[in-house]
């Protein structure tokens, strides 16, 4: 808990974002000051909702621990979306304050939202004159509603169940992070945005069990590798197109990086392909931890270097809470190998989350209150291990048959010209839907119809004659979320715009 490390180590690193520094002590009189003004200050009530607008500094994660300990629902909003857009999260979540940085005050300010509070000098004046009684142990605990990224429509606010008190929360915190190889051992580094509920969350766990964190502002390549060197950090996260920028650095750059202190890094978030994981470990060594998971359900699968090596291609196995088990169309169980929707069951807890004001999504993604879908198709094999095909809204259905765009793109990512691609279906008179991949290109590639036959022709070589790309779409730059996860309704618009609904 923070009160203790503020007790044992007050001096002691506890948050930095490369301009601010916050010790074990500092970090406990703000949580503290923070949570008391949202309860005392404004008046907020258990389970009463705020938002946080705010880039990657250290005021994102203080924000998030004092809803913690205050009993409130605490959004961090993605700060890459429109002014609407944000507008639209606010609104939805029914937030009684945002939070924001200098950077994104007009945005906020153009919300709507009920009070507008700048962190840095106008934040601090506020804590200062708010009480720093620690939050009681035995009250109730907050939680964060984070949104889903809203790749294929309006996003959701996800709210998982909470323990009963503040005091089991944090133990919670301490015994999951133990679950995820995060067991505060050292600096833990923030490489991705403070909005997705990966870099957010493990974070938190990890600084729940003692570890610094350390927040990168921005990913940068050569940065991101200069401090996982110079401040030994022990334990990250990482997403795969954070990968293949790492791994297109100049060869003689990536023989000088070395890190002994680096013991875990995580890696999930969107699929990553085997050649391109293969070169992490061959270059890495085994530190690499899979997961599958997502927002609703948190970690589900893990799967360590040794046991992906010989499976490769797995998520790996449900952690001890869970069952994973792929079901057909009617919910039924498939046997061990065939394909399905994939769900979980939470073997402690039912009805583990809810989306925010949605009860009609909500009761869609429970098969029975204690198994929920998280829109993946995949299977099981006899052991245990799960392999994911793709996303059931990613689909392609052409001539009746389903086509998963994930496979696809993973053989056209190991083509050396391809720095990284998006496969999609696009309207086909004959065949419903046609495949349509969308490629952005390494440096010194030129598109063209020649390169476009190379890559069709490099599909075919490991791919089935209909699952090769019809065509091929260069693109300066895919759009994809910090977090690593594809726009795709925004590549599949310009194709389906005014046509009955396959975006």
């Amino acid at each position: 808990m923070i009160h203790d490390l503020a007790t044992s180590r007050p001096d002691g690193l506890a948050l930095e974002d490369g301009t601010r520094r916050r010790s074990w002590a500092e970090l406990h009189d703000r949580v503290s000051r923070w949570a008391r003004w949202l309860r005392e200050g404004l008046g907020l009530s258990p389970d009463d909702r705020a938002a946080l607008l705010i880039g990657n500094r250290v005021e994102g994660l203080e924000g998030i621990l004092a809803a913690i300990h205050a009993g409130l629902w605490m959004t961090p909003i993605n700060w890459h979306l429109t002014a609407e857009e944000v507008a639209y999260v606010v609104a939805d979540s029914g937030a009684r304050v945002l939070f924001t940085d200098p950077e994104h005050e007009a945005t906020a300010r153009a919300t709507g939202c009920p009070q507008v509070v700048v962190v840095g000098e106008e934040l601090d004046g506020i804590l200062a004159s708010a009480s720093d009684e620690p939050m009681p142990l035995d009250g109730p605990a907050g939680g964060n509603m984070i949104y889903t990224s809203g790749t294929t429509g309006r996003p959701k606010g996800v709210k998982r169940r909470r323990p009963a008190t503040l005091r089991r929360a944090l133990e919670g915190q301490r015994a999951y992070a133990r679950q995820i190889a995060c067991d505060g051992s050292g600096p833990h580094l923030v490489t991705g945005p403070l909005y997705h509920a990966a870099p957010l969350m493990f974070a938190v766990y990890d600084q729940a069990c003692g570890a610094p964190v350390l927040i990168l502002p921005r990913w940068e390549e050569r940065e991101a590798l200069r401090v996982l060197r110079e401040r030994e950090v022990h334990h990250t996260h990482l997403v795969p197109t954070m990968f293949v920028r790492l791994l297109a650095l100049p060869e003689e750059e990536r023989a000088a990086f070395e890190a002994p202190a680096l013991h875990t890094v995580l890696h999930g978030a969107a699929p990553i392909s085997v050649a391109v994981k293969q070169r992490m470990l061959d270059w890495w060594g085994d530190l690499l931890l899979e997961y599958w998971g997502g927002t609703e359900g948190g970690v589900t699968t893990l799967v360590d270097a040794a046991t992906w090596r010989a499976h490769p291609g797995t998520v790996g196995r449900a952690l001890p809470q869970y069952e994973v088990f792929a079901a057909g169309p009617g919910g039924e169980r498939l046997p061990p190998g065939e394909d399905g929707d994939l769900y979980a069951r939470h073997a402690e807890t039912e009805h583990f989350f809810e989306y925010h004001g949605d009860p009609e999504k909500t009761a869609a993604a429970f098969l029975d209150p204690w198994t929920h879908t998280l829109g993946d198709v995949g299977r099981v094999d006899a052991q245990g291990f799960v392999t994911l095909a793709d996303r059931r809204s990613n689909m392609i259905i052409s001539g009746g048959v389903n086509i998963y765009p994930v496979e696809i793109e993973q053989v056209l990512q190991e083509h050396p010209a391809v720095a990284d691609v998006a496969v999609f279906g696009i309207p086909d008179e004959e065949w419903g839907e046609q495949v349509k991949a969308a490629v952005e290109l390494m440096p010194g590639h030129e598109p063209g119809e020649d390169l476009a036959r190379a890559l069709r022709d490099h599909a075919r070589q490991h791919l089935a004659g209909y699952k090769v790309p019809r065509s091929i779409d260069f693109e300066t730059e895919l759009p994809r979320t910090p977090a690593g996860k594809l726009y795709v309704r925004r590549l599949k618009e310009r194709y389906w715009s005014g046509r009955p609904g396959r975006i």
